[in-house]
């Protein structure tokens, strides 16, 4: 019966910008698994029925971001959907997506540097949740003013970093002239106890002043070099060269002419 059926282990809850994936083990033989999705104060929906996978998308159950959700994992028999009798199930661990989802990655839309400021624009992610005109909503939609961005940067090749803050898309920060510098922007909730920072943006560098040597660095210097020696080397080989294949000649003719007043 179904009371012999393994239950699901290692129940895993895995969200980034919303976008939340229920995993678990192991991979079922004879049976299936169906997920129920219970919330506090909503109604149990059903997930993934039978299914023999081992991992199931529960976004669109969870709009309600703010409630906290358990997942039920049963174990089944195709047969036994329909008994009355409950089928063994495994339960998850709890999860609030709007207090553990993961902010995903900013993308910085442009940079620029002039003069003494820096100026970073970025797009925040978007979430799989849209609004009533079909356009997704982005995280910042969702949290409201309880998300912030850091921009964290700092000259190039120097390891001391500075940070600013904003709630907006953009940031402009004062820095030396002349200077380049590398940034990346973070998403964070100060209000969470965990997960209170996000995925940090791509690392990317200003490139304003910056001449052929400082552009490719230790390449060019290599190249130079080499190429010194070479001349270095052929100014000190070729007079020699040319001054024994002179005396040569020379000693050659001799001998000829020795040659020629013997005969």
């Amino acid at each position: 019966g179904s009371e012999k059926l393994p239950t699901a282990v290692n129940i895993t809850w895995s969200s980034i910008n919303f976008k939340t994936i229920l995993q678990w083990q192991p991979k079922p033989s004879g049976y299936f698994y169906t997920v129920e999705i219970h919330g506090q104060t909503s109604d149990i929906k059903r997930k993934c029925i039978l299914t023999s996978e081992t991992e199931c998308d529960v976004t669109d159950v969870l709009r309600n971001v703010k409630e906290t959700y358990t997942a039920h994992i049963l174990s089944v028999m195709p047969a036994e959907m329909d008994n009355y009798e409950e089928p063994p199930f495994a339960v998850s661990e709890k999860f609030t997506p709007y207090s553990q989802t993961i902010i995903g990655k900013p993308e910085i839309k442009d940079y620029s540097q002039k003069g003494s400021k820096l100026n970073v624009v970025f797009k925040e992610p978007l979430t799989p949740y849209i609004f009533p005109n079909g356009s997704f909503q982005s995280i910042q939609d969702i949290f409201q003013h309880d998300l912030e961005y850091k921009l964290y940067y700092w000259k190039d090749q120097s390891s001391g970093k500075k940070d600013v803050t904003t709630k907006s898309h953009n940031f402009e920060v004062s820095i030396d002239s002349g200077k380049n510098y590398c940034f990346y922007v973070q998403g964070i909730v100060p209000s969470r106890r965990e997960n209170r920072t996000g995925q940090e943006s791509t690392v990317l560098c200003t490139s304003v002043g910056r001449n052929t040597l400082d552009e490719y660095g230790t390449e060019v210097f290599i190249i130079l070099a080499v190429i010194a020696v070479a001349v270095i080397t052929l100014a000190i080989v070729l007079p020699v060269v040319l001054c024994k294949r002179k005396k040569a000649k020379k000693a050659r003719a001799v001998r000829e002419k020795e040659l020629l007043n013997g005969v």
